[in-house]
Parts: C-alpha cells; sequence; structure tokens
C-alpha cells in the first residue's frame, strides 16, 4: 500500500538506546498512504483528534531524550487502522469516528482489511516486540540485568460529545495496576493537576492492543498515560509534560 517515496509504517527513535523504559506511542500521525486519498474526509477532520493523539508524539519524543529510552511511533493515521486495537474490533478500521463518517472506510472486504494490518499494525508490533524482546533476553543473562518496563503515550480532547474531562491526566491499566498506580499516586501530590485512574478511558482486552499483548503477556511492567490536549499542544506543554513524567520515571524505574 505504500509507494516507494512514502514513510514507513512506524518509527523507531534511539533504537540502540540500552534504557530498560520501551515507550511506544500508537496514534502518533494522521498521515494517510497516498493509495487512499483523505478518505473522503477534508484537511481539518484529518487534523483533529479523529485522526491522531494530538500532542501525543511530541512528549513520547521529549521523553525518549530525557530517558534516553528507544521508542516506536506509528507511521501513519488511526483511521487507516487503529494500532492499539485487535484488529477483529469493529474499531479498528472505522467507519465513523465521533459521528464524522469515513467514507474511505466503506464496504471493504477481508483482502482489503487483511492489507492494511499486514502493512501498518503487524510491522508497528514487531517493532515494539524485537525491542521487548532484546531487552527480556538481557535481563535473563546477566546479573544486572533488570526487566523491560513498557510505557504507552497517548492524548485526550478536553470535552467530547459535550461532555468536559476535568483531568489533566491519567494512568490506564488493565489487570496489572502496580505501575499505573505509582505514577498516579506521585502526580496527584501537584495540587495544581487533577489526575485521573482509568479515565477517561480503561484498558481491556477487547479495546486495546498494546497493553495486553505487550505488557501484560509479557508479564513486564507497564502503563498508558492520557494526557489532555490542551496541556500539550505546543512544544512548551509537551516538554513540561515529558519532564514531568521523566522524573518519576527516574525514581520508579529508571
Amino acid at each position: 500500500m505504500l509507494r516507494a517515496h512514502e514513510p514507513p509504517p512506524f518509527e523507531v527513535v534511539r533504537p540502540t538506546a540500552r534504557s530498560r523504559v520501551v515507550l511506544v506511542c500508537d496514534h502518533a500521525s494522521n498521515r494517510i498512504p497516498e493509495v487512499l486519498g483523505s478518505l473522503g474526509l477534508t484537511p481539518s477532520e484529518l487534523d483533529s483528534h479523529i485522526g491522531w493523539d494530538i500532542g501525543a508524539a511530541s512528549v513520547a519524543r521529549h521523553l525518549s531524550a530525557l530517558l534516553g529510552a528507544p521508542l516506536v511511533l506509528s507511521g501513519y493515521s488511526r483511521l487507516v487502522i487503529d494500532c492499539n486495537r485487535p484488529t477483529s474490533a469493529p474499531s479498528a478500521i472505522p467507519t465513523v469516528s465521533c459521528g464524522i463518517a469515513i467514507p474511505g472506510n466503506e464496504g471493504l472486504d477481508d483482502a482489503a482489511r487483511e492489507e492494511r494490518i499486514r502493512t501498518f499494525f503487524r510491522p508497528y508490533h514487531a517493532a515494539i516486540s524485537t525491542l521487548l524482546h532484546a531487552r527480556t533476553r538481557t535481563a535473563r543473562s546477566t546479573v544486572e540485568g533488570t526487566q523491560p518496563v513498557l510505557l504507552s503515550i497517548h492524548s485526550f480532547t478536553p470535552e467530547l460529545l459535550g461532555v468536559k474531562r476535568p483531568w489533566h491526566g491519567s494512568l490506564l491499566y488493565g489487570n496489572d495496576a502496580r505501575l499505573a498506580h505509582a505514577f498516579r499516586d506521585r502526580l496527584r501530590k501537584d495540587p495544581a493537576l487533577h489526575i485521573g485512574d482509568n479515565e477517561p478511558y480503561r484498558v481491556s482486552e477487547a479495546t486495546d492492543y498494546t497493553i495486553p499483548v505487550h505488557g501484560e503477556a509479557r508479564e513486564v511492567l507497564h502503563t498508558a498515560f492520557e494526557i489532555r490536549q490542551d496541556g500539550i499542544a505546543d512544544e512548551a506543554g509537551a516538554r513540561a509534560w515529558a519532564e514531568r513524567i521523566a522524573t518519576i520515571a527516574r525514581d520508579l524505574i529508571v
């Protein structure tokens, strides 16, 4: 689905970094491959939160630099295929998002869906698996080795369908809340922040892929950050959040 001049389906920043932390950003880009045109959407619709997690990639890049940790970023829009959804989920290739129809996703047959999975979804997750596997192998073979830690960076809208969201940020988890609650408790010490717990979303095997597959199934420490988009819409805000997370991470896991 990708022409020779188009970017690859994922990007790895600092691939040789030796930190035990592995950072991922499932919704880093709003790019659409040329073969799909615009999916029938306007530029403003693609630039909105339905196309990507606004500000999340900037936070993740700053955090990668601050922690000296590898980072895997998705290369194409969640509207092409959502890299944080089981491929069998209806929302993996949505036909409607927040009330906006996605004409380019209508009527896809099994072959068309499989082509998107093969081109975008599998390579992205293979890159994550490679980084985690290398760290797990090192941890088992050296006395000083430690298990990898998975941190997933997301963002959410200040308001959705008329409902305001009061949290500045939140920690998401499924069956293992250890790291999520450790970060939550530290962030809540800042009186200027309203920090949620599994808000405005929560991790489940029905609606999520990255944390259940790369975190829970591997039995490594993990959590997903959700940061409100108005706090990271510019580089100053993104860097401030990255510094906030990095300061705590250095105490907890680095």
